[in-house]
């Protein structure tokens, strides 16, 4: 009875990230809007009344026996519901904000400097400690301070871009804390909202985050799709030189993962010709893509394409580039230079990088750095025979073993429930 007596408007509000509800508005469907409304706890009388049509009509709708077609009765529904007009493909609602700039234009809204310094202290606290201890509190953030605004009608687009940013951190947390389910309904959840923002660079960054996600996950194909998406994004607004080069990374190693070795190199080339291409647009909503981050994708691409002596190159330039702020990155660039050194053969140097890896902070709340810990392991083993691989693993697996006394309660949670 509870949800019954909730406002449709605020049901409306929190299907605004709900590919359903966009789909059904982009078909113009408004039986299945109907459906949606009903599920979520409207009844069909609240419904009816206010979309001001009678019961049988909405019965008749939601059951697919006819369909709404006058422009007059979509904009009674758009206006009844809080439905953004061009959502349905209408003018903006005289009730819709005016924002700074209209999503057609595609480029960054007004940003509230509260949302900025929270996404900026968030962002920070990620690259030196890891997702695992945070997740909780971005998810905490997003319920208590953003989702209010969602249906707060004073509120202008931006909180869509601020609603839109947080998801995708959340998902990226949810990720590293080893949970990667969460962290692609976080990421589908996160797409939507910057899209109704209009912000296409932002959208476009959200996509490339999916294609890295499902890179991970062992998509590539899903992978390609998602860069292809953010690539087409990014031409209907700003050029953003960062970006562009990596959605192009992430495409590279998409192709370098399905073997197509010509078309990944082109794209690789595509990156890096990208981000030495000056660009003048800005956006501080976007997660960082700079030199390093090009290098330690390069260096990725090209392991998978056999190409070792170009990985090895690129693995130890990410290397000098990280700044020493970024734990995790420095950790996954290290992990990545002692595999390639094992598959050149050249134990002396994985072992030597090895020991430069023990030093990360044990307490890394990184899920993700165990398991790629534990992968290098599986790839050092088979060298157990030669004198300073079997004493590496050794210590190896002394600092394995702290390590995961002290993330046992992210490992856990990681396994069964929600990380906090």
């Amino acid at each position: 009875m509870g949800r019954q007596s909730q406002d449709p408007r605020q049901i409306t509000a929190g299907l605004l990230s709900d590919e359903r509800f966009l789909a059904a508005c982009q078909e113009r469907d408004m039986g299945a809007l109907f459906r949606l409304l009903n599920h979520r706890g409207v009844s069909t009388r609240r419904i009816a009344a206010a979309a001001e049509i009678s019961q049988g009509r909405l019965y008749d709708y939601m059951n697919g026996r006819t369909r709404v077609e006058k422009l007059v009765l979509f904009e009674q529904i758009a206006d009844a519901f809080h439905i953004p007009g061009h959502l349905l493909g209408l003018a903006r609602r005289s009730w819709e904000p005016q924002s700074t700039q209209p999503p057609s234009q595609g480029g960054p809204l007004h940003i509230d400097g509260d949302d900025l310094a929270a996404m900026y202290a968030f962002r920070s606290a990620d690259r030196q400690t890891g997702g695992g201890w945070l997740y909780g509190a971005v998810v905490r953030h997003l319920g208590d301070k953003v989702a209010p605004r969602l249906v707060d009608t004073t509120s202008g687009l931006q909180v869509f871009a601020t609603a839109a940013v947080l998801t995708e951190m959340a998902g990226w947390m949810a990720h590293d804390s080893g949970r990667d389910d969460l962290g692609v309904q976080h990421l589908a959840r996160a797409l939507p909202l910057a899209r109704t923002s209009g912000d296409l660079p932002l959208a476009a960054n959200i996509a490339a985050s999916r294609s890295h996600l499902a890179l991970h996950t062992g998509d590539p194909t899903a992978a390609a799709h998602w860069a292809q998406l953010g690539l087409s994004l990014v031409e209907k607004g700003p050029r953003i030189a960062s970006l562009t080069a990596r959605l192009h990374a992430m495409q590279a190693r998409a192709l370098a993962a399905s073997g197509h070795q010509a078309p990944a190199r082109r794209a690789l080339d595509a990156a890096h010709d990208d981000l030495e291409t000056a660009s003048d647009a800005l956006h501080p909503w976007l997660s960082p893509f700079d030199s390093a981050s090009l290098a330690s994708e390069s260096a990725l691409t090209m392991r998978d394409l056999q190409q070792h002596e170009a990985a090895l190159h690129h693995a130890e330039r990410a290397i000098a580039l990280r700044e020493d702020g970024r734990a995790r990155s420095l950790a996954f660039s290290r992990i990545t230079l002692v595999g390639i050194h094992a598959q050149r053969s050249d134990l002396d140097a994985a072992v030597q990088v090895g020991h430069e890896l023990l030093t990360t902070s044990p307490t890394l709340g990184s899920v993700r750095v165990i398991h790629q810990l534990h992968d290098l392991r599986t790839l050092l083993e088979p060298h157990r025979a030669y004198a300073p691989v079997r004493d590496y693993l050794e210590r190896f697996d002394d600092a394995i073993r702290s390590r995961m006394l002290l993330l046992a309660d992210i490992i856990t949670s990681s396994r069964g429930g929600t990380p906090t």
